[in-house]
């Protein structure tokens, strides 16, 4: 089992009905990418880390090591904005920082730093949003109210089916590579390339085999387009309904306040 879902299922918000986390992560998301401002995106980020260290009790350190695995994309869309080209003769005002390279010259502008910095901001408070809805609610449960609002069953069941292949991909790609480890596979470059490549082919194979097999134990099992669930019982709570309510008129207080100051 995967971190990830482990927490899901074992948290301090676990008892917590699942429309009331969705509600209140995914109302924080669309309002953060929809108004994109710094404020807002900084106090959304602070609110949903703060739930989900000490609400849920996610551990600071696996927390932090979530934040870095985005954190490439995230460098690489802030170069592109952060720094700008033109040639040595155009006149660019409020420049920060430039540097010249032939006829052109690199440089950064104040706009640049802004936007870049909202950028930032935003980037987080989305992840921040999406991992407390991960790190605090199983994915069954997730289905279960997108069932309930009568998402197409179709959509749900591919979901369904994707997300449990997952681990089915980790388990199998895991014993390929201690079996190649075990006959030294990787001991140099040439035949870590080797192993590499046959464990993608390996790996494949195996998937669709099981795939397979799973289609025809379910057939066996008078499968009929519709996957049978037994839906968890949770409790809707006023107290968790207005903390919600009072967050939701708080984050836009704020933007209506001091919205576009940063």
């Amino acid at each position: 089992m995967l971190l990830i879902d482990k927490y899901a299922y074992f948290n301090r918000l676990n008892h917590v009905h699942p429309v009331e986390k969705m509600t209140l992560s995914l109302f924080l998301l669309l309002f953060s990418l929809m108004v994109k401002d710094a404020i807002v995106s900084l106090i959304t980020f602070i609110v949903m880390s703060a739930f989900i260290i000490w609400g849920a009790k996610i551990p600071l350190r696996y927390y932090v090591k979530l934040l870095l695995l985005p954190g490439f994309f995230l460098l690489s869309g802030i170069a592109t904005i952060l720094f700008s080209f033109a040639s040595i003769e155009t006149a660019i005002p409020h420049v920060l920082w430039s540097a010249e390279f032939g006829s052109w010259k690199v440089f950064i502008t104040e706009n640049n730093i802004k936007v870049t910095t909202g950028l930032i901001f935003v980037v987080l408070s989305s992840i921040s949003c999406l991992y407390f809805l991960t790190l605090t609610t199983p994915v069954n449960a997730i289905l279960q109210i997108l069932r309930k609002l009568k998402v197409p069953q179709l959509l749900i069941e591919i979901t369904e089916i994707t997300y449990r292949f997952i681990f089915v991909f980790l388990e199998t790609a895991l014993s390929i590579y201690q079996a190649q480890s075990s006959r030294l596979g990787y001991i140099t470059a040439t035949k870590w390339l080797h192993s590499i490549g046959l464990l993608i082919s390996s790996l494949f194979i195996s998937v669709f085999q099981r795939a397979r097999e799973l289609t025809i134990a379910m057939e066996s099992r008078g499968y009929t387009e519709d996957i049978m669930y037994i839906d968890d019982n949770y409790q809707y709570s006023a107290v968790n309904w207005l903390i919600i309510i009072a967050m939701i008129a708080g984050i836009i207080t704020v933007y209506l306040l001091f919205g576009g100051i940063l």
